[in-house]
């Protein structure tokens, strides 16, 4: 079908993977090719079966090696001690005796990166991303953490690194599977990447799911133009819409459409009022669209479930030079942008909406060596967007990412991936298996 396609290269990871020597994956191996990460510097083994040749195995002197979980800083770590048991191994044949159900239960709590390099243990689990089973426990379980999503083009191929936060490691996805027509990245919801572009002279808008290389072209809207899109997944009901506002030159007399996966087709909804707006940049936040406007001043608030528009008279924060909205959890939105007539004076400061008294109240700034760093590598140049109370600054020429937790206040550098371009696209990104594209 015409719109729909699926990778190839999800169907020749189906195939039985062979293993070196050393027991490393080869480059020709299909399966764990999706998903590979990328590693700076080298790590120590502290692997028990690499301690060959020890003779006591006497509780009394037992060793104590200090290990680095995943994820947790130096200071965290070291207060880790792992006890080594040399001569204790795993059968091979464990796993083969587990259960169906509760295999599939472990499986689905390892991190979605993992389960690639996990299918090339054997076929049954070359083959878990098409078991039924599987995908119901793994919609069951807390969601891995978000990550950051990078996509880019090299020579028109598409590219594609995945930064996750729990393990502090980046992946490399591949993205061949996408048209290329598909250039813009619009943005991420529930596990769902949705991308726009124009194909010829039509404007297209697909999603897709990285992690299982599924896509799907959307139908065409009622009109042909270039739109702000913002993409917005249920998560109980596990359907998806696609929001289109005015067209990217600022023209407001279109009618607003919203697309719904349920009934695959655009709907036309009320025109947004005549305002002035002051940033194309979208905030979706307990079902309601924000966007800022100069006059009159305040905020545009899209109803998603009438589909009506109205204006909310939340006066910006004085000598406000560049505002970014940002969606939260539990209703929360935030405004963030820079404070200052001149450069020396200048700051970066965090608001959130008060919905009762409708008035933006001060809630975090920006450290200064952060603020004077950012400017530096962005050339002041740099965007800023969130999910679930993360804010991320990213740069101009993405040489790195500032993160800041709204919950823990607390400020922390990001290194950009090495193979990664300086006209990147950036958006926060939930890996799951079970996110469907229809």
């Amino acid at each position: 079908m015409d719109g729909v396609g699926e990778s190839s290269e999800s169907g020749s990871s189906l195939s039985s993977p062979k293993l070196s020597k050393s027991g490393s994956l080869r480059d020709d191996d299909a399966c764990p090719r999706q998903v590979s990460p990328i590693r700076i510097g080298g790590s120590r083994n502290t692997s028990p079966l690499g301690r060959v040749g020890s003779r006591n195995t006497s509780p009394s002197r037992q060793k104590a090696i200090k290990t680095k979980p995943r994820g947790l800083d130096e200071e965290t770590a070291a207060t880790f001690v792992k006890a080594v048991y040399p001569d204790v191994q795993m059968e091979d044949n464990i796993w083969a005796m587990l259960p169906e159900d509760l295999l599939n239960e472990i499986l689905a709590r390892v991190p979605p990166f993992m389960i690639f390099r996990l299918r090339s243990v054997c076929r049954r689990w070359n083959s878990i991303l098409q078991d039924s089973s599987f995908l119901k426990f793994h919609s069951q379980v807390p969601s891995h953490g978000p990550c950051l999503l990078t996509f880019w083009k090299n020579s028109q191929t598409p590219q594609c690194s995945v930064f996750s936060l729990p393990l502090k490691t980046w992946y490399r996805i591949p993205f061949t599977f996408l048209p290329q027509w598909a250039f813009w990245l619009v943005g991420s919801s529930g596990g769902l990447v949705c991308f726009s572009g124009l194909d010829g002279l039509t404007f297209k808008t697909l999603v897709c799911n990285p992690l299982t290389q599924t896509w799907r072209t959307l139908p065409s809207m009622h009109y042909n133009q270039q739109r702000q899109l913002i993409l917005v997944v249920d998560r109980t009901d596990r359907f998806f819409k696609v929001i289109a506002t005015s067209d990217i030159y600022g023209d407001k007399s279109l009618p607003t459409e919203v697309y719904d996966s349920r009934l695959d087709r655009w709907s036309l909804h009320q025109i947004m009022p005549a305002v002035n707006l002051c940033s194309s940049k979208m905030a979706y936040c307990d079902s309601r669209l924000y966007l800022e406007t100069l006059s009159p001043l305040g905020l545009m608030m899209y109803r998603l479930d009438t589909g009506y528009w109205e204006h909310i008279p939340a006066k910006f924060p004085r000598s406000l030079l560049d505002g970014y909205l940002v969606a939260g959890t539990q209703k929360r939105l935030f405004l963030v942008g820079r404070i200052g007539l001149y450069s020396t004076l200048q700051s970066m400061r965090i608001w959130e909406l008060d919905h009762t008294k409708v008035m933006w109240v001060e809630i975090s700034r920006m450290p200064p060596k952060y603020f004077r760093a950012l400017l530096r590598l962005s050339a002041e140049r740099f965007e800023c967007f969130g999910q679930d109370n993360l804010i991320c600054f990213t740069s101009w020429n993405q040489g790195k990412n500032l993160l800041y937790d709204v919950d823990k206040k607390v400020w922390s550098w990001i290194a950009g991936c090495a193979l990664q371009s300086y006209n990147s696209q950036v958006c926060f990104y939930e890996p799951r298996f079970d996110a469907s594209i229809y």
